[in-house]
């Protein structure tokens, strides 16, 4: 049994195509089919059904998959450990996250995590929270960055930042509230919204915390619905309507004057950003070495 035969496999399950795990192992997908065939030949069993449309596990497929990612990071545990001691860690974390912490979390923890491990490099893409839990629920990803839980007994979540959402509105005279009022919470029904599509923590916690109020999100004058962090504070700005947002996320247009935020009586809206992952999976150790990293960071 060798290590190239179990990252084929490995990356098969993954991608369910052979043609994308070889991509992803630069080699060709003969290599990858052969050496898939060699591993089912050595342990005399069938571990991929390919006669479906989409490639899946058997059931020793299933059961063998578990100890082949173990078997992948142990050797991984122990040149990381190597690496360690003779200060040479090295390597690819690749992260997916949802908006927030993507945008103006990441870049933090990144600075501060490279001061350790200089040598070792970043790769970031988004999804929002929703989607993160579903590819890893899917084993389509082992880990993640969030800013919503949802539940599932395999998933781990571990809090590493506290944040808050705000109501976001354009400074100057044109809204005649202070930055120190707290909004009756009867003053959203007045004004035109501009929100987050389905999928976003951000959302789903403001749509929780109103309907613990009784209030629904069709009770609002909601004008938009949209992806971007960056275009929702660029229409507060413009006046065209109001947004909750993290607060962090408008911290730099509230310094520059042109966002003012303010909290609504009695509605909590803080809420905590996780790293996520699927708790029967094994890390490989430099994920498990930021993931640990995270738990101690302090912004």
């Amino acid at each position: 049994m060798e290590f190239n035969q179990l990252e084929s496999f490995i990356k098969v399950v993954k991608f369910k195509s052979f043609s994308l795990a070889a991509k992803e192992l630069y080699t060709t997908q003969p290599t990858v089919s052969n050496n898939i065939k060699n591993l089912e030949k050595e342990l005399n069993t069938t571990l991929l059904d390919r006669n479906s449309k989409t490639i899946s596990l058997t059931d020793s497929g299933k059961l063998f998959y578990k100890y082949a990612v173990e078997l992948v990071n142990i050797r991984d545990k122990a040149k990381f450990a190597i690496a360690d001691h003779d200060c040479k860690v090295e390597g690819v974390i690749e992260i997916c996250a949802s908006s927030i912490p993507e945008e103006y979390i990441l870049p933090y923890v990144i600075k501060d995590f490279s001061k350790k491990y200089p040598k070792v490099l970043f790769s970031v893409t988004h999804k929002d929270s929703r989607k993160v839990i579903d590819s890893i629920l899917e084993g389509k990803l082992n880990y993640g960055i969030v800013g919503a839980k949802y539940y599932s007994e395999v998933l781990e979540y571990i809090d590493f930042y506290e944040d808050e959402i705000v109501l976001c509105l354009p400074e100057g005279e044109r809204n005649p509230w202070s930055d120190k009022d707290l909004l009756d919470i009867k003053t959203l029904f007045s004004e035109k919204f501009i929100f987050r599509k389905p999928g976003s923590g951000t959302r789903r916690l403001i749509e929780e915390r109103l309907s613990e109020k009784g209030i629904d999100l069709d009770d609002l004058n909601i004008i938009s619905y949209i992806d971007s962090n960056e275009m929702i504070k660029k229409m507060v700005e413009l006046g065209l309507g109001i947004s909750f947002m993290s607060k962090i996320a408008v911290k730099n247009e509230c310094d520059l004057k042109l966002i003012k935020t303010l909290r609504i009586k009695d509605l909590d809206l803080r809420r905590n950003f996780y790293f996520v992952y699927n708790k029967n999976r094994t890390l490989p150790p430099l994920v498990e070495a930021f993931k640990d990293f995270l738990i101690s960071w302090k912004y």
